[in-house]
């Protein structure tokens, strides 16, 4: 008489991890995700680690999320993962001021934003295995 298991999300070769309130505008953050888009998953965390983006941190941070969830919760191989999505939305803005000239106030606007990272298991090639 147990509840049905949720259905999952994503496909069987796949998992994801999510950063949400990250403080930062989404397109800053989008600069960061196409840099891992689409490569296998060593060398999109050494670009994060070596890259100068502030950003880069937290996304580092996901993208070892998405590889722990793949390897512990479904059982992937994480040699064969590679980035298959990664995309950014808008989330809350922090809304601030500052006096201007002649009474006036300018707006200052603090964005926020969520990162998802969806990872792939991709079997190699027969060629590719030397």
């Amino acid at each position: 008489m147990g509840k049905e298991k949720n259905p999952r999300r994503v496909a069987e070769n796949e998992a994801f991890a999510k950063a949400r309130m990250l403080r930062v505008s989404p397109q800053k953050l989008n600069l960061v995700a196409q840099l891992i888009r689409g490569k296998k998953v060593d060398k999109a965390l050494s670009d994060l680690t070596f890259s100068k983006k502030r950003i880069a941190g937290d996304v580092r941070k996901c993208l070892q999320s998405a590889i722990a969830n793949a390897e512990n919760n479904h059982g992937l191989d994480v040699d064969e993962l590679v980035v298959a999505e990664a995309y950014v939305g808008k989330n809350l803005t922090m809304k601030r001021g500052r006096p201007r000239a002649r009474g006036r106030f300018g707006k200052i606007m603090k964005p926020f934003s969520e990162l998802t990272i969806k990872v792939r298991q991709v079997q190699a090639a027969a060629g590719e295995s030397a």
